[in-house]
């Protein structure tokens, strides 16, 4: 298996464990500031943890089911969404936060096309999305991991994958993209409160 290894986000002030494999994409093209963004070319897989204004009209317990949703539209992909699980987490899945801050779970398929790719190259996608509420800081954080189920013949991604099917993560040898997302929470760590404007 790949190794898992604690990684520093946002200068350090977060930080969590991860697959070494999943690389920081800064350092190939621009990120903004409230992402940090890593991923694997060699599955398609990818981890984006996202800072974002807390939003007030939503509630915990449908706030992950909100963002998926939010994500599905803004990838075009709102009619093919299909909720796969919705759930809240305990102190047990993230032992780092604290007690106070809900997180809530949603899991669902999406049809997405890659960068500028047209509707017919269309990968599907199983995307694993938590929302951390932080509202005395005026915060939601996303962590959000995708991972590819079926690569379009059309999309640029069948180029290094090969259309179809991916090769699953245990025959591949490394963790699967549901572990990646349960570790990631359960070391989710905020060090320096300071990131979000508070001591």
């Amino acid at each position: 298996m790949d190794g898992i290894s604690p990684r520093p986000l946002f200068g350090g002030a977060i930080s969590c464990s991860f697959p070494e494999r999943l690389q920081d994409v800064s350092s190939i093209r621009e990120v903004p500031d409230n992402q940090e963004v890593y991923a694997d070319p060699n599955r398609d897989e990818s981890m984006i943890i996202e800072i974002l204004e807390h939003e007030k009209n939503v509630t915990d317990a449908h706030s992950a089911a909100w963002f998926l949703q939010d994500l599905a539209r803004e990838q075009d992909a709102a009619d093919s969404l299909v909720v796969e699980d919705l759930k809240t987490l305990t102190m047990g899945d993230t032992p780092f936060l604290g007690s106070q801050y809900a997180v809530s779970v949603a899991v669902g398929r999406m049809a997405v096309s890659k960068g500028r790719q047209g509707a017919e190259a269309k990968n599907v996608l199983r995307v694993y999305l938590a929302n951390i509420r932080l509202p005395n800081t005026n915060s939601d954080i996303l962590v959000t991991v995708y991972e590819p189920l079926l690569i379009s013949e059309q999309s640029e991604t069948a180029r290094v994958l090969g259309a179809g099917i991916p090769v699953s993560a245990e025959s591949a040898g490394v963790v699967p993209a549901s572990e990646i997302f349960r570790v990631a929470l359960s070391t989710f760590q905020i060090n320096d409160w300071g990131l979000f404007g508070h001591p």
